[in-house]
């Protein structure tokens, strides 16, 4: 299921567990409306939620990639540096 969108992995996941939405809502701890909309693919936030469904379907996500991280934050220095220098 790699390159497959999250929010399909876990409405097929959900399904072959045989769990309706309302079902798995409660059994993962997180609302019923949140469920909906991840399912959906709606943008979120609030990734503890995301967390709590994936850890219950037994799924690890990787959000992000250390050298990402790197890459932004010396990419966002850079431009600090320079704006600053033109002061």
């Amino acid at each position: 299921m790699t390159n497959i969108p999250i929010n399909i992995q876990i409405k097929k996941l959900r399904k072959k567990l045989g769990l309706t939405q309302v079902d798995f809502a409660k059994r993962t701890g997180v609302g019923l409306r949140f469920l909906r909309k991840l399912e959906g693919g709606r943008p979120t936030v609030r990734l503890d939620k995301v967390n709590q469904v994936l850890d219950f379907l037994g799924v690890h996500l990787e959000i992000v990639r250390t050298e990402t991280i790197k890459s932004k934050s010396t990419d966002s220095n850079s431009k600090l540096k320079r704006d600053y220098e033109r002061i």
